[in-house]
Order: C-alpha cells, then sequence, then structure tokens
C-alpha cells in the first residue's frame, strides 16, 4: 500500500499544498480570540453547509415522491387512452428519490471528513475546552432523512405505495 493510499483526503490535499512534509512553524496555528471565532465560523459554516444538503435532498426525495403519487393516482388510473409508456413516472420518481439520497451520502460523508479535519490536533487549540467534536441535531435528522429516503425508494420500487 503507497503513502497516498494510507492517508485520508485532507492528509493528500494538505500534503500537495503544503509540503508533504509538516515543517515546525510552517503550519502554525496561534490560539487568539479572532483565530478562535474564525474555527467557529468554519464550524457553523460547515452546519450551514449540511442544512443546505439536507434541505435539496428532501426537495428531491419529496418531489419524486410526488411525482410517482400524482401520475399514478390522478394520469394513469383514471385514463382511458392508452399510454404509451405508463412506467416513466415511476422510472423519474425513482430517479429524483435517489438522487436525494445519494445527495445526503455524499453530504454526510463530506461533512465527518471536514468535521474531523476541524478537530485534528493541529487546530485542538482554536476549538475551545471541547476534547471531540460536538454533533448537533442537523447530523441527526440527516439521519434520518436518509432512512425516510431509503424507504420511499424501496416503497417506489416495490409498488407499496
Amino acid at each position: 500500500m503507497s503513502k497516498e493510499e494510507k492517508h485520508g483526503w485532507f492528509t493528500r490535499l494538505h500534503d500537495r499544498f503544503l509540503g508533504g512534509e509538516r515543517e515546525h512553524g510552517r503550519f502554525e496555528v496561534r490560539p487568539t480570540a479572532e483565530s478562535h471565532f474564525s474555527w467557529l465560523r468554519t464550524r457553523m459554516s460547515l452546519e450551514r453547509t449540511l442544512m443546505s444538503w439536507v434541505r435539496t435532498s428532501t426537495a428531491l426525495i419529496g418531489f419524486g415522491f410526488t411525482i410517482v403519487q400524482f401520475f399514478h393516482s390522478n394520469l394513469i388510473s383514471a385514463s382511458d387512452v392508452p399510454i404509451r409508456h405508463p412506467e416513466m413516472p415511476r422510472y423519474m420518481g425513482l430517479a429524483l428519490i435517489a438522487a436525494g439520497v445519494l445527495a445526503l451520502l455524499v453530504a454526510l460523508w463530506q461533512y465527518r471528513a471536514f468535521a474531523r479535519y476541524l478537530w485534528n490536533r493541529d487546530f485542538a487549540a482554536l476549538a475551545g475546552p471541547a476534547r471531540a467534536p460536538v454533533e448537533t441535531p442537523i447530523f441527526a435528522v440527516a439521519i434520518c432523512l436518509l432512512l425516510i429516503g431509503c424507504y420511499a425508494f424501496l416503497a417506489v420500487l416495490i409498488r407499496a405505495i
């Protein structure tokens, strides 16, 4: 296993832009009030980004489920005219639900990776007295939405709706 395969994404990014090995003093963090509040702003920005992804995923999942329900109950079931592709709304709904679930998975992965980076030992002096990352309610909401999205996808896939 090569050196790049052993380290995570942020380590590779750090090594690419700041050099392979960290030299003493090259990447120095000084714990001042200004730098602590900058760290907090970055942390809150990370939370806002996850909230935006949750909002986008909710819209995709909800819209996909709505398309399936609307076309199934209003247009296909009540139509006397033969429809050329009656399964297309279902496929479109599945695609939108899958896009919402995948977007949320990527967002959760990105959130965890950036949170680990912000809490690594380089920034420990800036993070404050807490010894580990603090999980916020939006992370739990994202996990719940992920489960709801998976359920919606399976329900549409097996036509349990």
